[in-house]
């Protein structure tokens, strides 16, 4: 059984993943891992018996999505092609790129465009500071749909239905997590904004608003993140930046 606050155990994943599920599984692992990876880290993470594994990366292989060297496993060419495409075709990443250079060259931090799949927020696109000191929110990586502005900015604004199974999901059965985060949202969809400080990484504060491209359901958020010793006493005016920021960004997305 799952402790209250973890996600399922790769053993429980994979116990619930069958078919070609299962080849997917696999080509998500080694995506969101960051680095290349090994057969054995592969088997903690997935949950897959090894010979399972094997038949699934064979595939992966052989099709060009998943490139071995060394021993390890990672996204292939085919993989490479994928995410180049996505950075020519996303309509939301082309039209949140104006705005959130604006808003970088406004406020002199860094900002991403963040997205749900499933039950992660993801970063689809990352404007850098130029200044020395500056926090970035890598672009492909994913943290849990739990903490941090980004990820509770996502909740709040997508349909109520799909956040209440994502919080089932991860929060298993400690339903007071699930009341308390519950109340959380409903407070940022009042605000209209996410904040958070050292959530995910420690001393970073992030504000992260959604953009809309139909009233009610975002397509992804905006978050502005700095180091927390470096906005005090501005955070009121990086909110009100970045909200700003997300209003253009959501008009120009309506006007398509």
């Amino acid at each position: 059984m799952t402790e209250p606050g973890q996600t399922p155990s790769p053993a429980q994943s994979a116990a619930a993943t069958s078919g070609s599920d299962r080849v997917l599984m696999v080509l998500a692992t080694i995506a969101r891992h960051g680095r290349p990876v090994a057969a054995r880290e592969l088997v903690e993470l997935t949950g897959l018996p090894q010979s399972t594994l094997y038949r699934q990366v064979a595939m992966l292989k052989r099709w060009g999505f998943v490139l071995e060297s060394a021993g390890t496993y990672a996204p292939g060419p085919i993989s490479l092609q994928l995410a180049l495409g996505f950075d020519h075709a996303s309509h939301l990443v082309q039209e949140a790129r104006i705005g959130m250079a604006k808003l970088v060259a406004e406020s002199g931090e860094s900002v991403g465009l963040v997205v749900a799949v499933k039950d992660q927020a993801v970063c689809l696109e990352m404007v850098e500071s130029q200044q020395s000191l500056r926090c970035s929110f890598e672009k492909g990586r994913g943290v849990p749909l739990l903490a941090g502005a980004s990820a509770k900015s996502l909740l709040a604004f997508m349909p109520p239905a799909a956040a209440r199974a994502i919080l089932a999901d991860l929060l298993a059965i400690d339903a007071e997590s699930q009341a308390q985060l519950q109340t959380e949202l409903a407070d940022i969809r009042a605000a209209g904004y996410a904040l958070s400080e050292g959530e995910v990484d420690p001393g970073v504060w992030g504000v992260s608003v959604p953009v809309f491209r139909l009233p009610g359901h975002a397509l992804g958020s905006i978050t502005l993140m700095a180091p927390a010793t470096r906005v005090r006493g501005k955070e009121q005016r990086l909110i009100d930046m970045t909200v700003a920021a997300a209003a253009s960004i959501s008009a120009r997305l309506q006007d398509i």
